[in-house]
């Protein structure tokens, strides 16, 4: 099978950074599916792995850890796919990725893909879906079924991938009134068009942005890019017994005590936790992923999809993984179809 891997970690523009390589195709075991990938999206810890971690000696990484495609072999052990199936999800980051014409994934982790997008357009979703979910309704405890009405939301970087994403469910599910930050006047319109009830600019102090609208504090500061520039802010307009969840990896170590006066709780989230451990509620993903196809389906929710970079290559994913460094991209940056 094709497959787009490297050797050595390194810079986007280092030799054989990515590599169109030749691979034996897999043979499912256990709860895999062996899925024919259709379409992938890049994501930033697509990014992050290519410059920091190297294949073992003599092999390639894989990376790519969202994909839409077809089953087309299932494990002795998995009963919840059939042959022929269309299906989406975003992988186990201790495996091998999507960046290959196929690839084994657990069934418990893998959704139905939504009737109504397209690969491309669905290729943007899981990785992100899953995340936003998982942070608003697992570690906040927000309800979805639009009860927080005295909840304040602050979504800090809301015009990226899972921003956009949490924005949409934070809108349409919690009740909760929905604040989001972008610095430029592109992304301020993507959030709006989103349903946030305001946007302010996070290059500005947080607590100063916040008051331009009469709003003294927050009850949940959802921080997804620049924690540790920001936290000193988030410290100081979370209302006592807020609380702060994040997803990036701040440079600077966070000091904790920084909570202790005001009594706020920390949430950390990663959406690769329940595949890594083999979570007993490891399914949870199956079922979030076909909610959120359902929502898709219906309206609730719309794609994030950005760009289209075209057949999945290494020309062109070098393209596509130098756009997610640059930190400009707007939505999902999409590639579809494997090169002839």
């Amino acid at each position: 099978m094709r497959a787009i891997g490297y050797q050595t970690a390194g810079a986007i523009n280092a030799h054989n950074a990515l590599e169109n390589i030749i691979l034996a195709k897999p043979i499912p075991t256990g709860f895999d599916l062996l899925v024919e990938v259709k379409a992938i999206s890049v994501n930033p810890v697509d990014t992050k792995i290519r410059a920091s971690s190297s294949a073992p000696a003599g092999e390639y990484k894989i990376l790519g850890w969202d994909a839409v495609g077809v089953v087309k072999a299932i494990g002795d052990k998995a009963s919840l796919f059939n042959v022929g199936d269309e299906v989406w999800y975003a992988g186990d980051i201790s495996r091998s990725g999507s960046y290959a014409e196929y690839q084994l994934v657990d069934e418990r982790i893998v959704g139905h893909k939504p009737q109504t997008l397209s690969n491309a357009q669905a290729a943007a979703l899981p990785l992100t879906s899953i995340t936003a979910w998982e942070l608003l309704f697992d570690r906040l405890g927000l309800p979805q079924d639009g009860s927080a009405t005295d909840a304040r939301i602050l979504i800090i970087g809301a015009a990226g991938g899972v921003g956009s994403i949490i924005t949409q469910l934070a809108v349409k599910l919690t009740g909760a009134e929905v604040i989001g930050t972008a610095s430029r006047p592109e992304s301020a319109t993507w959030v709006q068009s989103l349903g946030a009830d305001s946007v302010i600019n996070h290059n500005h102090p947080l607590s100063q942005e916040l008051a331009k609208l009469d709003i003294a504090d927050v009850t949940h500061v959802i921080s997804l890019t620049q924690t540790d520039k920001h936290y000193d802010e988030i410290v100081k307009v979370l209302r006592p017994q807020g609380k702060l969840a994040l997803i990036d990896d701040p440079v600077e170590p966070l000091d904790v005590m920084k909570l202790k006066r005001k009594s706020l709780s920390l949430h950390w989230e990663l959406m690769f936790t329940r595949s890594l451990y083999q979570t007993e509620d490891m399914i949870a993903q199956h079922h979030l992923l076909n909610r959120i196809a359902e929502f898709i389906d219906t309206g609730t929710v719309k794609s994030t999809f950005g760009e289209h970079y075209g057949t999945i290559n290494a020309q062109n994913l070098l393209k596509a993984h130098a756009q997610i460094e640059s930190g400009k991209a707007i939505g999902k940056i999409v590639l579809e179809g494997f090169s002839q």
